[in-house]
């Protein structure tokens, strides 16, 4: 999901509340904040030598100590108010890839893409999903593109492979 689909959601469904799950059946707390929106360009080398760059919107989600026990959620409204008034002080690209940074006591802080959002009675879920890394130089390290386990990779430093 890039942040302009995002923000067309949130402006789609005003009165909803917004709610996210981080894992399969566990939610961040209705006592979640909005903390920062991070714009971030990566440059970066992969391991068969070849440039790439993106630019990613990184929305931090935290959830208050003093609010523990909340149940009513932000609503998309609200959210959309503070994503907007973001893009008035530092402008976000909005064809930019959107990840949630989260994490709590039981789950590790980690930034999460968007894998899919369901609009239900009174709520939009946001359902997060976990970045596997991957070789993106599989050609040139003379590997398969279906992922293989440790074990069958036999790379070697000469080989010029991962």
């Amino acid at each position: 999901m890039t942040t302009k689909e995002f923000l067309k959601v949130l402006k789609d469904n005003p009165n909803k509340q917004l709610v996210f799950e981080y894992k399969p059946k566990s939610l961040v707390g209705a006592n979640y904040h909005i903390t920062e929106v991070k714009n971030i360009s990566v440059e970066a080398v992969d391991c068969g030598g070849r440039a790439d760059a993106w630019e990613e919107t990184v929305i931090q989600l935290w959830e208050s100590p003093s609010e523990i026990g909340k149940t009513t959620y932000m609503s998309a409204s609200k959210a959309s108010q503070i994503l907007n008034r973001v893009q008035r002080m530092r402008a976000m690209n909005m064809d930019s890839i959107l990840k949630f940074e989260y994490g709590n006591t039981n789950f590790h802080t980690a930034q999460l893409p968007v894998n899919s959002f369901k609009l239900e009675e009174d709520r939009l879920l946001i359902s997060l999903t976990t970045d596997q890394t991957d070789c993106k130089a599989k050609t040139e390290c003379g590997l398969p593109e279906e992922v293989l386990s440790q074990e069958s990779i036999a790379c070697t430093p000469e080989s010029g492979c991962c």
